[in-house]
């Protein structure tokens, strides 16, 4: 065994992946465009954007210039008392995307930490103003993180048993669908009838972790109007849908009510360095507008507003802004759909959905449709062994390419894709 993967096999501890039983991890010893490459010569075609983060491709030179140009300048200070020049052009720059509404910008390091600050922003919103409106509701099946606020309002099962004990409680409904609407909304207006919920969180869209499982902006509309109507503080999560992934900007942008806290991360650096920015409202900021100090917004990381980070995140943003990115989302977008439009009927499917650069197929089983189905052992391996990075969410394989991918790229992963749904026995 190469002596580097012998050393990580003996001294470190992999995300998600059992110490017994799993496979060794590749090394990668570089990346360009949509390519990871390997210490033994291979070129995987990076299908999932290293978790969703990579949305400009590897090694983007003018990212990696501006990252070196910071370094040699300002690599981080302190961010209280203190600012600079990379982040407020950031905030400044963020502020020209987001929903209209949102007013100011406080940063962090992940989408976790991002879910959290947008968690503690709308209960001390309450608490500075003394009321008592503690009950938050989220979505059933919903992921937002794995820090503990953010599992408090996740989904309860395999990831968060161990520390069921210590998380807070959440009134969850269920997600929505073509068929439940009504019945979804009676259970949202009954728990906001008790005047006592504070919040509500939701993944807009798409749940991620949850499946790639999509639902309609028009009924998240009404949950919204719904919502602040019984002044209850909306957080919309878009790590994952944030910078493009839906088609849009941000997810939030394809309704027509605003949240009043946004959570983003994953591709605002262009997938190079951990950062994180929770946005909101100046109906939020004004509940922290005093002079007394108990009505602080205590809360910090030591490396909040990195300018390193920062600096990748602007010229990122830069190549987001440009009409060329603008065109491979719509490229992207409608090959997508063709693709959907193809395999939606084939036997070993069970649903087939596309928004924005976002393609899900989910296979029939016996098993039912789970993160933990044990199709996901048969399908990691079948794409790998074809160099194709595609990492299912249990039974549903997924594909949400960096926006540099051609045609030609995307074609050759759905024909992987095709065959594999042709050779599966479900």
């Amino acid at each position: 065994m190469n002596e580097l993967l012998l050393t990580d096999k003996n001294i470190i501890w992999h995300p998600f992946t059992p110490l017994l039983g799993a496979t060794d991890p590749l090394l990668i010893t570089s990346a360009e465009g949509i390519y990871l490459h390997t210490h033994d010569g291979r070129k995987i075609m990076d299908a999932v954007s290293s978790w969703w983060v990579n949305i400009h491709g590897h090694s983007n030179k003018e990212i990696a210039q501006a990252l070196a140009q910071q370094a040699s300048t300002l690599e981080h200070v302190i961010f209280a008392g203190f600012t600079h020049e990379p982040a407020i052009t950031l905030a400044k720059n963020l502020m020209t995307i987001l929903p209209s509404n949102q007013a100011k910008i406080f940063f962090s390091d992940n989408g976790s930490t991002a879910v959290e600050v947008g968690l503690k922003m709308a209960f001390q919103y309450w608490h500075n103003q003394d009321i008592k409106k503690r009950k938050v509701i989220a979505l059933d099946g919903a992921y937002h993180g794995d820090t503990f606020g953010s599992m408090s309002v996740g989904e309860r099962g395999m990831f968060t048993d161990p520390f069921a004990p210590y998380l807070f409680d959440v009134s969850f409904i269920d997600f929505p669908t073509a068929d439940n609407q009504q019945a979804v909304l009676a259970q949202f207006k009954n728990l906001l009838a008790t005047n006592e919920v504070g919040a509500f969180i939701f993944e807009p869209l798409v749940q991620g972790a949850g499946g790639m499982r999509m639902y309609a902006p028009e009924f998240l509309d009404v949950l919204i109007r719904e919502a602040q109507a019984h002044d209850v503080i909306c957080i919309a999560d878009e790590v994952f849908t944030g910078f493009g992934r839906t088609g849009k900007l941000f997810a939030s942008h394809h309704l027509q009510q605003q949240p009043d806290i946004l959570a983003i991360s994953k591709g605002i650096t262009g997938g190079t360095l951990a950062l994180g920015v929770t946005s909101c409202s100046q109906k939020i900021v004004a509940a922290f507008t005093s002079s007394a100090f108990d009505k602080t917004f205590f809360h910090g990381h030591s490396y909040t507003a990195n300018p390193i980070a920062c600096a990748a995140a602007n010229a990122s943003f830069r190549l987001l802004t440009r009409e060329s990115c603008r065109e491979q989302i719509d490229m992207i977008t409608r090959e997508h759909a063709s693709f959907r439009d193809k395999v939606k009927g084939h036997k070993n499917v069970k649903a087939a959905r596309s928004l924005g650069t976002i393609l899900s197929i989910e296979l029939n089983t016996a098993e039912g449709s789970s993160y933990a189905n044990a199709l996901r052992k048969t399908i990691y391996p079948y794409f790998l062994e074809r160099n194709i990075l595609l990492r299912p969410l249990g039974n549903t394989i997924y594909v949400l390419p960096p926006y540099v991918i051609t045609a030609k790229e995307l074609h050759l992963i759905y024909d992987a894709i095709g065959a594999f749904l042709e050779s599966v026995g479900v």
